[in-house]
Formats: C-alpha cells, structure tokens, sequence
C-alpha cells in the first residue's frame, strides 16, 4: 500500500517530499488522504457524483456519427469536408472536433475507406566520423560576379571531422561531371581511393548525378 510505504521511508530519515516523487504522488496527496487524527480516509471516488455534461453526445449521437463516416459518400473524407458537406445539405450532428473524438474513440481515425496507407517514411541516414577521410561533405555554392546575372560556381569539399577543405575548385557552370573529376583528384590527392570516405551533400542535380 503507497500509505505504508511513504510512513516508513519518512521514517527511515527520507525527506516527504522526495518519498512523494519517488511515488509519482504530490505531499498534498497524502495530506488529502489522511483524517485530522492521522488514519487514512476511504477512496471516495467510486461514491462520487458523476455529472453528465449537458452537451455531451449520446450513444445515438455517436451512433449516427459513425454510420454517415462510413457511408459510401463519406468513407474517404476527413471530418474536416465530411461536417461542411453536411452543412451544405442543411444537416448539422456535431461539430467537426466531436467527429474527430468519436472516430479516435472507435479507432476509424487513422485509415478510412479507400485512403491509402501511412508511408514508412525511413528515418535520415545519419554517419559520425571519429577520424579524418571518413565523412566527407561537399556543395557547390554561387558566388556572384560583377557582371549582373552571371555567376561562378564554387566546388568545395570538406572533411567533417578536421574541418580540412579536401579540395575546391571555381568553374563557370554546374555539372556533375565537373564534380566527379574533382572528388576523383581529392581522393587521389588524399590517399584514400582504396577507401573512399562516405560523401555526405544535398539532392540538388550535380549531387545525384
């Protein structure tokens, strides 16, 4: 019993507040279930008085609810367009947060009718480096000109765990090819061809060409 159990660890010598944490329960808690001498009151809840709220939906309600859902017309829709549609038609049954509670209640809120399946999105491939030529990162950056709409092109590797700048080259236009022969010369000039470090970029073209 979590009385017994609070009296004798404050009896040991453990401080009440930190015997409540360990319990989940506040002092005040304690304090509420003891009488003025000191025994324990019964758990009133199950005597308590449940009020039944004035606009609380009804067992039909929820009923008439899920039948229009799941009708033909409505099977597919969110309760967003289901409660406007009915609108429309001059039918109100509850409001649109009720519709969301009572298919969430009924579990008809995650797939309904012919919608398609949540996608398994993959987390992120994520790599740590913990020494120099295993992580590469690379980017090809504008770099603006004095010559209005004209642009160099910026090259640039980077080991992510030295923050060394492997290479870097400036070209007048962007191509995967140009990329290729650059990565190809850093390797080379690294001495890790036989390994080659992970290349870490975005999904722009050159990238993924």
């Amino acid at each position: 019993m979590q009385i017994s159990d609070y009296d004798e660890a404050v009896a040991s010598g453990a401080a009440r507040y930190k015997a409540a944490d360990l319990m989940e329960l506040s002092q005040r808690t304690f304090k509420r279930w003891r009488r003025a001498n000191g025994s324990v009151k019964e758990d009133q809840r199950p005597q308590a008085e449940h009020v039944v709220q004035p606009h609380q939906l009804t067992h039909a309600e929820e009923a008439a609810i899920l039948d229009t859902c799941n009708e033909r017309e409505y099977q597919s829709l969110p309760p967003s367009q289901i409660v406007p549609r009915l609108a429309d038609k001059g039918l109100y049954l509850a409001s649109e947060a009720s519709f969301y509670r009572v298919l969430k209640k009924h579990q008809q809120l995650n797939q309904r009718g012919r919608m398609k399946p949540l996608r398994q999105v993959p987390e992120p491939t994520s790599f740590t480096a913990t020494g120099p030529n295993q992580v590469w990162s690379w980017n090809i950056s504008y770099c603006p000109t004095e010559v209005r709409g004209q642009h160099w092109y910026l090259y640039l590797i980077m080991d992510i765990y030295s923050r060394k700048v492997v290479a870097w080259e400036i070209h007048e236009a962007e191509s995967g090819e140009l990329a290729k022969k650059l990565i190809d010369r850093a390797l080379l000039r690294e001495r890790c061809w036989k390994n080659p470090p992970v290349l870490h970029s975005d999904n722009g073209a050159p990238m993924t060409s």
